[in-house]
């Protein structure tokens, strides 16, 4: 099964799977190549990028992502402030330090090629890593897949369908709600609990709550650095940032929420514009459960925290274990990628997930919580993922404070009830997979239908 830290994990802007997953995806090519005694023998890398990530990879940053994948770079440990230097320094050199010992000739011009029109069979974000040595003989070659929220297999992987570390089996294994209720309903245990006892398995109580704690840290970090930083987002659009200058008109308002109610909202939409645009801009961000939704849930949390006299990292857990909950769902029962599901994948499955962990924190029974998460999707079925010039800027950012509202809209939603309703959070998981499938590729993270038409802007090319 997934684990917490595998749904939320700390990396960088501006994509889970375009950004995120193939720097794994390039350092794990360069783990195979040190593990078969190659890595000395290597004289050039080349990389061919299929699908989505031919499509919106430069927009996405995916050929710079890779490059730092293969220096040896991690999305959790690299430093953002850093890269831009790095970049400068091997497109000038013509060089790149492999895991930052082994030098080889390396051209991103020429190097890296978008194979615009061509989808690998298994999934639309693919990529194939292919190692020479100095007189041109292939090495060793692999094809992996960036399956959404930051998740890579390789080609071998997705042929067998297997995931890519074994871990011990937890003891409440769940593919579906109705499986998780029923084990909640058998033990007498919270929809959280369930998970705390599964991530056990892997780890001790101690270091989940502390791992969690760090990720809300790591979140509440994102929020303060977008209130602070200001200017042109890269990438060609010319889109200032906004949420600096809304925390000061919302601070410097004489209006009160007695006065004015629907403060709130705008306060909840300013936390999320504070994730994105950092994400945009490249920045430190927590994946939940992608990139181009991480906005959502730390939103959701902070109205909580500005809002609720309640609020403790005790109940900062439950939100958590409860929303990855309800991920888990998504990712058994149909996809976290955008390029799979169009954006109903990514901001429909991080409403819901906000939806539940809200619902949790507040303290609903599991009815309601399934409820509350059933609800987070609904709305969203069918939004397509049409990112303008493949940049994750318009319509992301925005879809965000959207996505956080609709969450604890969902959640005030379900605590009026009692838990009982016609359509299950099973349904509407595969009501999101048969419309994600039905689908035309256009409208899923291509940047060829949509919003990402109607604005006059060239789509950067390699």
């Amino acid at each position: 099964m997934v684990s917490v830290f595998e749904i939320f994990s700390i990396g960088i802007g501006p994509s889970s799977s375009h950004t995120v997953g193939p720097m794994r995806a390039a350092r794990r090519f360069l783990v195979q190549l040190k593990e078969r005694e190659f890595l000395e023998d290597v004289g050039r890398v080349k990389i061919d990028l299929f699908g989505s990530l031919a499509m919106t990879g430069k927009g996405h940053a995916t050929d710079l992502a890779i490059i730092m994948g293969l220096e040896g770079e991690t999305p959790e440990h690299i430093d953002p402030a850093c890269i831009s230097e790095r970049l400068a320094r091997i497109a000038n050199d013509r060089q790149m330090i492999l895991f930052a010992r082994h030098p080889i000739e390396f051209d991103p011009d020429i190097d890296i090629c978008y194979v615009k029109g061509k989808r690998l069979p298994f999934h639309s974000n693919g990529m194939r890593i292919t190692a020479y040595d100095k007189e041109g003989e292939a090495l060793h070659t692999q094809i992996y897949y960036s399956v959404g929220g930051g998740f890579v297999v390789d080609q071998q992987e997705a042929l067998k369908g297997a995931s890519r570390s074994a871990k011990a089996a937890p003891p409440y294994p769940f593919k579906t709600a109705e499986e998780l209720l029923a084990h909640c309903r058998s033990d007498g245990l919270a929809i959280w609990q369930i998970v705390m006892e599964n991530e056990k398995t892997w780890r001790s109580e101690e270091e989940i709550y502390s791992g969690i704690l760090r990720i809300w840290g790591a979140m509440k970090d994102s929020v303060q650095r977008g209130l602070q930083n200001r200017g042109e987002l890269p990438g060609g659009l010319g889109l200032r940032r906004r949420a600096a200058s809304i925390f000061e008109q919302l601070q410097s308002t004489d209006q009160n929420f007695a006065q004015d109610p629907t403060l709130f909202m705008e306060w909840v939409s300013l936390f999320a514009l504070a994730v994105n645009e950092e994400n945009a801009a490249g920045g430190r961000i927590v994946t939940a459960p992608t990139n181009g939704a991480a906005g959502i849930i730390p939103a959701v949390l902070h109205y909580a925290q500005k809002f609720d006299s309640s609020f403790s990292d005790q109940k900062v857990v439950i939100f958590f274990l409860t929303a990855a909950a309800i991920a888990i769902l998504y990712k058994e029962g149909a996809s976290l990628s955008a390029a799979e599901m169009g954006c109903q994948g990514e901001i429909g499955v991080a409403s819901s997930m906000a939806a539940g962990g809200l619902a949790a924190f507040i303290g609903l029974s599991n009815e309601q919580i399934e409820n509350a998460a059933e609800i987070g999707m609904e709305h969203w079925l069918g939004l397509t993922c049409d990112p303008v010039a493949g940049l994750v800027q318009i319509p992301c950012i925005e879809r965000n404070a959207m996505g956080a509202i609709k969450a604890i809209n969902a959640a005030r939603l379900a605590m009026r009830g009692d838990g009982v309703h016609v359509v299950s959070l099973d349904a509407v998981i595969r009501a999101m997979r048969e419309t994600g499938e039905n689908m035309l590729s256009m409208y899923k993270e291509t940047s060829e239908g949509g919003l990402a038409l109607q604005i006059s802007v060239g789509i950067p090319t390699c």
